[in-house]
């Protein structure tokens, strides 16, 4: 019942970029399968109304569809795919982004043994699970107020707060609540995400980040790996290599340029990670990059 309201409501409010009139709620509508694209998820929910999507993290492939949810808790590099989308039955998914202050407020105000015993150690940074009812009757009432601008102000943040508190409270709320807690594992990891992230071209020594981020060494390289399904330097590369195929789409000409840019001294280590990373070499993908046009890629829909 849910779910078909919730295909109207995607399916009539979707815009090009994704964006709505409530802050933070996206929509996606994609209508036809694409070839596998890197991209970053953000901190996000993703609800499929309708389609497939496949994303893979490292070593581990996630796949979810019609009235299934995904939580990203942390930032990562990942590659995706819409696996059942055509022009008569698009893709359609609906968005939220996360925000750490949300979740903290709402965890401040939980009374005593209302939100599930906290597990040990980090939970990985992507969740699949399917969506219970009340999530779904959350996200329909929260796209109904598209349609009613008057109400909108007053009613979709208190609508927001529901749903974030149906994910505290859910299967994967390990990690939406370690989301809003300072000193969690998953901050720590987050922390270190966010510095590679800001220095991707530098060579690092994890001892050195796991210092950044609050950690001893071997705690920091067991939970970054739990989050993110890749070690430190590995997550580095990731980010290089995405950094590498943006820069070619506006300098095709300069491979060898965009390559020492990203952190890579050796051209011919550059050519042969970037290949095995999407499958030809760098100069030949700058060549169909510069000729396609893409939608930007999340972890919607």
């Amino acid at each position: 019942m849910y779910l078909e309201e919730l295909r109207t409501l995607l399916a009539r409010h979707a815009r090009p970029d994704w964006t709505t009139a409530i802050d933070g709620v996206l929509i996606s509508k994609v209508d036809r399968p694409d070839p596998p694209a890197p991209s970053m998820t953000g901190t996000v929910l993703a609800v499929i109304a309708q389609g497939a999507k496949r994303l893979a993290l490292g070593d581990r492939v996630y796949e979810y569809g019609p009235g299934q949810y995904l939580i990203a808790s942390v930032d990562l590099p990942v590659t995706g795919q819409f696996t059942q989308a055509e022009p008569g039955q698009p893709a359609l998914g609906f968005g939220l982004t996360l925000k750490p202050s949300a979740v903290a407020e709402l965890l401040l105000q939980a009374g005593p043994g209302d939100t599930p015993r906290a597990g040990g150690g980090a939970p990985s940074g992507i969740a699949v699970s399917d969506a219970p009812p009340a999530l779904l009757d959350a996200a329909v009432r929260l796209l109904r107020l598209l349609d009613e601008p008057r109400d909108r102000a007053v009613l979709a943040p208190l609508v927001k707060r529901e749903i974030l508190w149906r994910l505290i409270t859910g299967e994967q709320g390990a990690a939406v609540r370690q989301l809003g807690l300072a000193d969690s594992s998953l901050s720590h990891v987050s922390r270190a995400v966010r510095w590679i992230r800001e220095h991707y071209a530098e060579p690092f020594r994890v001892e050195d980040v796991a210092r950044l981020s609050g950690m001893g060494v071997s705690a920091f390289y067991r939970n970054f790996q739990a989050v993110t399904a890749m070690s430190p330097i590995q997550f580095q590369k990731q980010i290089r290599l995405q950094e590498a195929r943006l820069l070619l789409a506006t300098h095709p000409g300069d491979v060898t340029g965009v390559g020492h840019r990203v952190g890579y001294d050796n051209p011919s280590q550059f050519s042969r990670e970037y290949r095995r990373q999407f499958g030809v070499p760098p100069s030949r993908d700058a060549a169909r990059l510069r000729n396609t046009v893409r939608t930007p890629e999340s972890v919607l829909p």
